[in-house]
């Protein structure tokens, strides 16, 4: 499935989104991270999708056993081997999330900074593919937005609109969590409401978690099965 971040917002573009001037954005990105790492405990093997160049799975490699990353463009992953050749623990891939396509499980999956929202197709299928991937017992989070960001996280989108990484914000049609620019790139986020809703649905055991005002996360957990 095409989207913006396949034939636009990929490799050293998707680079230059991360080399923010925003410090409240920098501890966004760093908080998110180690959420998820002071949930680990060192012995995970862990799947992130929409992984981009690995900026996420790098951080991450040296608190599990392995991690692999996954995303549709072929010029970010490219970018992404070179960004981890010195990982040994790390790989990375080119796989629709839509269509997830492995033959090992994973302890751990991850779909973070607004993952939900950028791969765009329907959400519910997006879990559904992440928790096919998981050993019984294993754990996904997905992250979005919170509300209270909503300010740090459109200065950031005009900074990446100021540098050219995206079309020009169109501040008619911004507003309540979506943004909108006029090369046509949206971007949605999540209410706690509209998660609680997608985990209902899932049928899975869930938690809520908002972190530092800036994320909300959503955590499945995928039952043992019965003896």
């Amino acid at each position: 499935m095409s989207n913006y971040y396949e034939q636009s917002l990929n490799s050293t573009k998707l680079f230059q989104v991360y080399q923010t001037k925003y410090p409240r954005v920098k501890r966004y990105l760093d908080e998110e991270i180690e959420f998820v790492r002071r949930n680990l405990h060192g012995n995970e093997r862990v799947l992130e999708v929409g992984t981009g160049y690995g900026r996420i799975i790098k951080e991450l490699a040296p608190s599990v056993a392995s991690i692999v990353g996954t995303d549709i463009s072929d010029a970010s992953v490219n970018l992404g081997k070179n960004h981890l050749k010195e990982c040994s623990n790390c790989s990375i891939q080119v796989m629709d999330t839509h269509k997830l396509e492995f033959t090992e499980e994973f302890d751990i999956v991850l779909c973070l900074q607004n993952g939900l929202s950028a791969m765009k197709g329907q959400p519910k299928h997006i879990i559904e593919e992440c928790m096919k991937v998981l050993i019984p017992g294993g754990r996904a989070y997905f992250s979005t937005y919170s509300s209270k960001f909503w300010e740090h996280r459109l200065a950031w989108f005009h900074e990446q609109a100021d540098k050219g990484l995206l079309g020009e914000i169109d501040m008619q049609k911004t507003h309540d969590g979506v943004i909108v620019c006029k090369d046509g790139f949206v971007a949605i986020t999540f209410s706690e409401d509209e998660l609680r809703k997608l985990a209902i649905d899932s049928g899975y055991n869930y938690s809520l978690e908002e972190v530092d005002e800036s994320s909300l996360f959503l955590i499945l957990d995928k039952p043992y099965k019965n003896l």
